[in-house]
């Protein structure tokens, strides 16, 4: 059984993450608007992957005989004036991201709730994949400065991402 500090921190990541979702389809729109179609399709992937996070949770919390509360959703940003500015954003969120991680992985340890640990220690490793992922992009954008040939090349590499539900 889980305990009711531990029922209510995951609760607050089921939402953190359907918040990252949201972000990022806002992000997505904004390429979109943009006719920087592989942008799109890099920040719809990452839609999907933050409702997957949520949905692992919810699955989680049920699964422990929790019980899942889910709270608003604050509104996301909509407007960029780059987009150098959306991928450093992303990249400010996924290390937010990451800090809440690891608060519910201190939540875990405190509650001596050794199976909460264990399930956590697949959203560590995911977050050090996804910063490393975001950090590549924001190297890149980098590079290219205010090139638009570069921009172009980087929006058809990042159009090729498909998203891929892990197997655990």
């Amino acid at each position: 059984m889980i305990s009711k500090k531990m029922n209510a921190a995951l609760n607050n990541q089921v939402n953190a993450e359907m918040f990252s979702s949201n972000l990022y389809l806002s992000m997505s729109a904004w390429f979109s608007e943009r006719s920087l179609t592989g942008f799109a399709n890099w920040m719809r992937v990452q839609v999907e992957e933050e409702q997957f996070h949520g949905m692992k949770i919810y699955d989680y919390i049920l699964e422990r005989g929790g019980s899942v509360s889910l709270g608003s959703i604050d509104k996301p940003e909509s407007n960029w004036g780059s987009p150098l500015k959306v991928i450093k954003d992303v990249a400010k969120h996924e290390a937010k991201v990451t800090a809440l991680v690891n608060d519910l992985v201190d939540v875990a340890l405190e509650e001596r709730d050794h199976a909460a640990n264990i399930f956590l220690q697949w959203f560590v490793e995911e977050q050090v994949e996804e910063e490393a992922s975001v950090g590549e992009v924001l190297d890149k954008m980098k590079m290219i400065g205010d090139d638009s040939a570069g921009m172009f090349a980087m929006d058809m590499e990042l159009g090729k991402r498909v998203f891929t539900p892990p197997s655990s």
